[in-house]
């Protein structure tokens, strides 16, 4: 969770009338504050959290609007009660962004009006979604809340290293060749790379400009020849460039090079994009094609040694976790939410391969639970308590793969009540019917969402995230395009792809409930003459709280799936623990009795 203490050092209640004093200056009667930075990240640096900077609101989606008098922050159903809780009720209203859309809210309060957007943080997908009759939206050459936040942190411009061949599998010059045919193939000249994983895994580099996050800041430029530009100060580069076809200039020298793009047939994400090279690219006469980021799919397909390093990655963390939940058992008692993450990162800190998490960790105790994303702060943070749930979910970075897990777990001594029982159950049913199913070769993941939902919804139940999203090679922990969600995305799963598998449920003012292992698809082996499948081998090997299991309520097959896995995760994991953990280990991938 961003501390809004560090941000800046003007009281939240006095800036959103010091941002209105920009107004007249800039032409506007409002102006739309997104969540993104200049690359449209979901984790920005402290110099770009001007959402939180101004709303108070620290969660990793939203926007606000401010107008003279009024004001609204927008965010999905992950962030609705943390958004009524940061942003001061004096200033802001809070909205779930899917029940009133900022279009409508713009429509019905913002008629006649002038509403400025910073076009370096805004999609040309976001500002299709905002316009509405009535409304004019203003692109903005000054952002007003860079010239209100006087103790403005500055951005990063951290160090950027080349990742190897040994970690990537495939080289820079070999993707950018088969990228740049399908570029000639479509009748493109090049593409703008303004997605810093794109970049990144494009040019086999990763940088530290962002927490938990291993990207550098900076715009490239793939041509349909397979060279490419990338735009980042020359002081910046830890490891001299050796690939003649990747050129480093510096960031002033953007602007040239895309008017060197006259009358040139150039591809833009309309996603991934800021608004503000559409605008210099009309303006220079480029014939601009809108399509997703070239890089997407084939960043999301692991090589092989890529696929052997996630392995590797989540055989280091189940290690760390299995120390972790061992402690936990034996001494979390009374330390807070803050004290428990610190503990889990410790134990993934004694592998010297670990590189830091790839998100802050979620430390939940009881009904902090309930907040899907909650963040425990140092000070207002709950303490564990006996015969209660706890909730963490947590990831790590290696050099050579990322990770994601959740487990939810009960604290005793005494046995856990039986309507918690029958929702963690329910939670494991969806967790396990997702993790057995072979599909199509090609099935969007969307096909497959309702498998992880079944059994919640034969209780009444659900829970308001999506089931499964991607995970980056030593990249960033959301990933795109595949997911698992009831988001009708067309992606389909194709061998080499990780997704997450993270079904819960939520019982606000109580606990919540939520089991995610990690995915790999891959080739699924069926009898001939039958059609070709696809199924899961599950990377993650870290038991599964069985007292929180009502056993009945599983069928035999979902009985004999957990035994197996938990067969499994003895197997790998007794060798590599000391022999203190093995009793403990034993108890909790016993065969369900």
């Amino acid at each position: 969770m961003v501390a809004l203490v560090s941000l800046s050092s003007i009281p939240l209640q006095e800036r959103p009338a010091l941002v209105r004093q920009y107004f007249n200056k800039l032409g506007i009667s409002g102006v739309i504050i997104t969540r993104g930075d200049e690359y449209l990240g979901e984790y920005v640096a402290p110099h770009s959290e001007r959402l939180a900077w101004l709303t108070g609101f620290t969660g990793s989606a939203g926007l606000a609007i401010l107008l003279g008098e009024k004001g609204s922050v927008f965010s999905d159903g992950r962030y609705t009660v943390q958004m009524a809780e940061q942003a001061p009720s004096t200033l802001w209203e809070t909205h779930h962004s899917g029940q009133v859309p900022p279009r409508q809210w713009l429509s019905q309060n913002g008629q006649d009006l002038r509403i400025g957007y910073d076009p370096r943080l805004t999609s040309q997908r976001d500002l299709s979604s905002w316009q509405t009759a009535g409304v004019q939206l203003i692109p903005l050459s000054e952002n007003p809340i860079d010239l209100a936040w006087h103790d403005q942190p500055p951005p990063p411009a951290g160090l950027i290293y080349h990742q190897p061949f040994n970690l990537t599998g495939e080289t820079s010059q070999s993707k950018r060749k088969r990228l740049a045919q399908q570029l000639r193939e479509e009748g493109q000249d090049a593409i703008i790379l303004a997605d810093c994983p794109s970049l990144a895994w494009l040019l086999n580099i990763r940088g530290q400009d962002i927490a938990m996050t291993p990207v550098a800041h900076a715009y490239g430029i793939l041509h349909a020849d397979s060279t490419a530009t990338i735009f980042a100060d020359a002081s910046r580069f830890h490891d001299k460039i050796e690939d003649p076809g990747i050129h480093p200039c510096h960031p002033n020298e953007l602007p040239d090079a895309l008017k060197a793009l006259s009358n040139k047939v150039v591809r833009v994400d309309p996603a991934t994009t800021p608004v503000w090279f559409n605008m210099m690219l009309k303006e220079v006469g480029a014939h601009i094609v809108d399509a997703t980021d070239i890089c997407t799919l084939p960043k999301a397909i692991k090589t092989i040694v890529e696929q052997d390093g996630s392995r590797r990655a989540h055989e280091l963390d189940s290690v760390a976790l299995a120390r972790f939940l061992y402690w936990l058992e034996e001494h979390g008692i009374g330390h807070h939410e803050t004290e428990l993450a610190e503990k889990l990162e410790a134990f993934r800190a004694m592998s010297p391969a670990y590189k830091g998490p790839s998100f802050e960790t979620i430390s939940a105790a009881g009904p902090n639970g309930a907040y899907p994303h909650y963040r425990a702060e140092a000070g207002r943070d709950s303490i564990l308590q006996k015969n209660s749930v706890y909730l963490v979910d947590s990831g790590a970075q290696y050099p050579f793969g990322t990770t994601d897990i959740t487990r939810t777990v009960w604290t005793g001594p005494d046995e856990a009540p039986f309507s918690i029982r029958q929702a963690f159950t329910a939670v494991l049913k969806g967790h396990i019917a997702l993790s057995r199913q072979r599909f199509p070769v090609g099935l969007p993941g969307y096909r497959l969402d309702s498998l992880a939902r079944s059994a919640l919804w034969n209780q009444g139940l659900d829970f308001d995230h999506g089931t499964g999203h991607g995970i980056g090679s030593y990249l960033s922990v959301h990933e795109g395009p595949q997911s698992i969600s009831m988001a009708p995305r067309p992606t389909g799963l194709v061998p080499g792809m990780i997704l997450s598998n993270e079904p819960g449920y939520y019982e606000v003012g109580a606990y919540g409930i939520r089991i995610e292992n990690l995915l790999l698809v891959r080739e699924s082996s069926l009898p001939e003459n039958t059609r070709p499948s696809l199924e899961f081998e599950v990377l993650t090997h870290t038991p599964i709280d069985r007292r929180l299991i009502a056993i009945e309520q599983l069928t035999t097959e979902e009985r004999y799936w957990l035994d197996q896995y938990h067969a499994v995760v003895l197997d790998k994991l007794l060798p590599l623990l000391e022999t203190e953990l093995h009793p403990w280990l034993k108890r909790n991938c016993a065969p369900l009795s």
